[in-house]
């Protein structure tokens, strides 16, 4: 006696139908790859892109925090520069005075010893005209 099998799958298990099954198999690992790889490249994407708005965002800081440095430097530079030149104002002016001082005391003591002073201008010139002839 003979038995028949009603299994539908019994021809199916032929060599044949394996290759196709891996066939197939390899084709929806290479989709399921495919697509991680593109998501992958997405996400690294999306990361390179905040990381680049976030390099932005700290060069714009360091430019406003680097401009506003500048700008107290520049300020503190110019009071100093004022201050200076407030100070140098004074001691010109304090110059002036003592000399025109210096001035007038050697125009009296000219005046009160006329004899003295021209023998030490001629004493003085004729000392200064010995050492330009050596």
């Amino acid at each position: 006696m003979e038995e028949t099998f009603a299994n539908p799958d019994f021809g199916n298990d032929s060599p044949m139908s394996e290759t196709h099954a891996s066939q197939k198999a390899a084709g929806d690992l290479r989709a399921a790859a495919s697509d991680k790889a593109k998501q992958i490249t997405q996400d690294a994407g999306a990361k390179a892109q905040q990381l680049k708005q976030t390099a932005v965002d700290k060069a714009q800081q360091f430019r406003e925090f680097a401009g506003s440095k500048a700008n107290e430097i520049k300020e503190t530079a110019g009071v100093k520069a004022q201050q200076f030149k407030e100070a140098a104002g004074e001691q010109l002016q304090h110059s002036r005075v003592k000399a025109r001082e210096v001035h007038a005391d050697t125009e009296e003591y000219i005046r009160q010893h006329p004899t003295k002073s021209v023998l030490t201008a001629l004493g003085a010139g004729i000392v200064i005209g010995l050492i330009l002839r050596r």
